[in-house]
């Protein structure tokens, strides 16, 4: 269950939805099809992103998406239409690496940069970060290259923005 942060009201935590992404699964990656994100309605046909993105590119917490409800009741996706700022990106520690297969140890090695995030699994530790506009970009882009360097992790680039791709 999600908990509203301080900043969010009890008005807020009742517009919590969840909102649907399709896409096409990436060979060598996870076999989903689809991923749901926690999101908050902000109007009749827009939510903001409340999670990080494990496997749906080209978007990132706080984003705000327009959806389409179906039937069913469930919302999907249909773009984006503000971006946030800041950037997702995923890191899987390699399972016989200096880092085992610890997503702890990934978090812990990223902690001095304040980034929000989460683990997938413990069976499988890729770990999504969410990475905000003010973040130390040029920092963590350098802590990401030393550890694929030193075989700490894999990662890839979930949603990037020009700050990111500049730093």
């Amino acid at each position: 269950m999600i908990v509203a942060s301080s900043g969010e009201s009890e008005a807020a935590e009742c517009r919590r939805i969840k909102v649907w992404f399709r896409f096409v699964p990436r060979e060598g990656w996870l076999p989903h099809d689809r991923e749901g994100l926690w999101a908050v309605r902000v109007g009749e046909d827009t939510a903001r992103i409340r999670n990080v993105p494990f496997l749906q590119n080209g978007v990132a917490q706080g984003d705000i998406v327009r959806f389409a409800s179906d039937d069913d009741g469930l919302h999907w996706a249909v773009g984006r239409v503000e971006a946030s700022g800041g950037c997702t990106i995923r890191v899987l520690p390699v399972p016989n690496g200096p880092l085992g297969r610890s997503a702890n140890a990934v978090h812990e090695r990223f902690a001095p940069f304040g980034l929000g995030g989460e683990a997938f699994s413990d069976e499988f530790p890729l770990v999504a970060f969410d990475v905000r506009a003010d973040a130390d970009m040029t920092g963590i882009k350098a802590l990401l290259a030393q550890g694929r360097a030193d075989g700490w992790w894999h990662y890839e680039e979930g949603c990037v923005n020009d700050a990111w791709r500049n730093a």
